[in-house]
């Protein structure tokens, strides 16, 4: 009987590392995109189905944002996210923001307008994954998990679910924080503003190990959060501080945790006890 392969994962994964002139910033940007391609055992003719690069239904895409001194490469350096997104059949999308929050910033640089409208329509030009709110997602670690909260809040229609691992929330210094109050970088006013306007806000996948630095800011936003009537998932975890053991452990957490509607949402893994 001729061998034949019933794989546990769908779909291996392709990775671009990309550089591209941003019409936002006026200067050539990084970024690593992963998706889903063929595995081996279905180019050798044994698995249950043949190796195609068509893509009959795009892939759902999180877009996945790094921490302060950090860029595009870091989370496939530090962590699996590369085989949790195999395991998945999700595209994940990282760019480079340097040290600008994901925001419009005094300097000039609008990372804010980049990451929320040139990002998406650069990778939906260029990669076969879904237009869907329902099928996109979110999620960043400490920058990049404020960075998550702001854009998830200032579009709600557009994601299916926000992730925030150990959220630089509420870090700012008196003056910046003034500034930024009930603005659009400011996660208490948005949520506040999409409560008093009545926005369905989408669920949010919030963590932080508790010996983490953050810990005390991050907990006073994820009771602010509950007070407000977010449906939040809080995932406070013992013997963390802020570092990429912890990190690794909730990005697939997070993959394992959204809804999914999509075509490939039978492939993802079972949810596990978070």
């Amino acid at each position: 009987m001729p061998l034949r392969v019933k794989n546990r994962s769908k779909t291996a994964m392709a990775r671009f590392e990309t550089k591209f002139i941003s019409q936002t910033l006026l200067r050539s940007v990084e970024m690593t995109v992963i998706i889903p391609s063929p595995t081996i055992p279905e180019s050798l003719g044994v698995a249950d189905r043949p190796a195609s690069y068509e893509v009959k239904d795009p892939y759902p895409v999180l877009y996945l944002l790094h921490g302060l001194g950090n860029d595009h490469s870091d989370w496939t350096s530090y962590t699996n996210v590369e085989l949790f997104a195999e395991e998945q059949s999700m595209a994940v999308i990282m760019i480079s923001a340097e040290n600008k929050f994901y925001r419009k910033n005094a300097d000039g640089d609008d990372f804010f307008h980049f990451l929320s409208e040139e990002v998406p329509a650069f990778i939906k030009g260029m990669f076969p994954v879904s237009n869907r709110p329902e099928d996109t997602y979110i999620a960043g670690l400490s920058m990049g998990g404020y960075g998550a909260m702001i854009h998830g809040l200032n579009h709600p229609e557009r994601f299916a679910a926000i992730g925030a691992f150990s959220a630089a929330i509420g870090t700012e210094d008196e003056q910046e924080k003034n500034k930024l109050q009930d603005g659009p970088f400011d996660p208490y006013g948005l949520i506040r503003k999409n409560v008093a306007e009545g926005k369905k806000i989408p669920p949010v996948y919030f963590s932080c190990g508790m010996q983490d630095m953050l810990w005390e800011k991050v907990c006073h936003y994820e009771k602010f959060m509950e007070e407000n009537g977010v449906d939040v998932t809080w995932v406070p975890v013992d013997g963390f501080r802020h570092e990429w053991r912890f990190w690794n452990l909730q990005i697939e957490k997070f993959l394992e945790w959204i809804p999914r509607t999509d075509a490939y949402a039978a492939d993802q893994k079972q949810h596990r006890s978070v």
